[in-house]
């Protein structure tokens, strides 16, 4: 593992770090933000299209929430980069478009798998390296990290403690944000849709979304949430009066998101 930068944040440490990945064939660059008074507690933070580590970790504000908790916060890359990994013109596929699964299909199968870099290859580089407590861990997420957040959470029984997500896709095989990219990464769609997989589901949720969210047609909203009473399973699903899809709304709303791991992750 690299360091890349560290800066004092919140009395803590935000710091960013790359290493090789084995998942994905390429070299990867996450951020982990290490509390001063860290409990031993993560919080995985899953960005959304078009995103890098970056994005989460200098707009969401995190951070000071985290602080406060004791929680430290990992932000990955939402793909493997780099010469000779696959892409697309389209914001929605490739580069930048990972969707949180292992792709089976095509040239995406040699590098796109990001499921196995989040649950297996990444949580090996920071448990390694960072005095962090792998029996306390939570996961959250922003529209496509959002459907990351929530699937893995229902594959991966035992893992997460707790899982949230802001205005995610999470009905992708009935969206355009999801039945191309998921057909082109695994052929079907349906193996990694939350409505779907909602039956496993065995750890607390909570989501956000806006009602003014410009892609609120993409999202499935209204079907997870009847997916979660139908299965009555635990869960609290919000809709925030006026609020779009960006991290001014994921900001707004880090605060309860936080404490709502804080309080599972003790």
């Amino acid at each position: 593992m690299k360091t890349i930068s560290e800066n004092r944040c919140f009395g803590g440490l935000q710091g960013v770090y790359s290493h090789a990945s084995d998942a994905t064939g390429t070299d990867m660059t996450f951020g982990l933000f290490m509390p001063q008074h860290a409990t031993g507690a993560v919080l995985w933070y899953l960005s959304g299209l078009t995103c890098t580590h970056e994005n989460a970790m200098t707009k969401a504000g995190l951070q000071g929430w985290a602080a406060e908790a004791g929680v430290a916060v990992v932000f990955p890359d939402t793909s493997p980069r780099g010469e000779g990994v696959p892409d697309e013109e389209s914001f929605d596929m490739g580069q930048g478009a990972g969707f949180y699964v292992d792709a089976t299909e095509g040239p995406w199968a040699e590098h796109f798998r990001m499921e196995r870099y989040i649950t297996a290859d990444l949580p090996e580089t920071v448990f390694a390296a960072f005095d962090l407590d792998a029996a306390r861990q939570a996961i959250t997420g922003h529209s496509m990290g959002g459907h990351g957040a929530l699937t893995l959470a229902m594959k991966h029984p035992g893992r997460f403690r707790s899982v949230s997500a802001f205005s995610p896709i999470c009905n992708p095989s009935r969206s355009d944000w999801g039945i191309p990219q998921l057909t082109a990464y695994t052929g079907d769609p349906a193996a990694h849709d939350a409505t779907l997989l909602v039956g496993a589901l065995d750890i607390p949720v909570l989501t956000d979304t806006g009602t003014s969210d410009q892609f609120f047609d993409k999202l499935g909203t209204a079907a997870f949430a009847g997916a979660l009473a139908d299965a009555r399973k635990e869960g609290t699903v919000r809709l925030q009066k006026g609020y779009d899809h960006s991290y001014f709304f994921v900001s707004t709303f880090a605060a309860s998101h936080v404490a709502f791991h804080a309080e599972h992750l003790e």
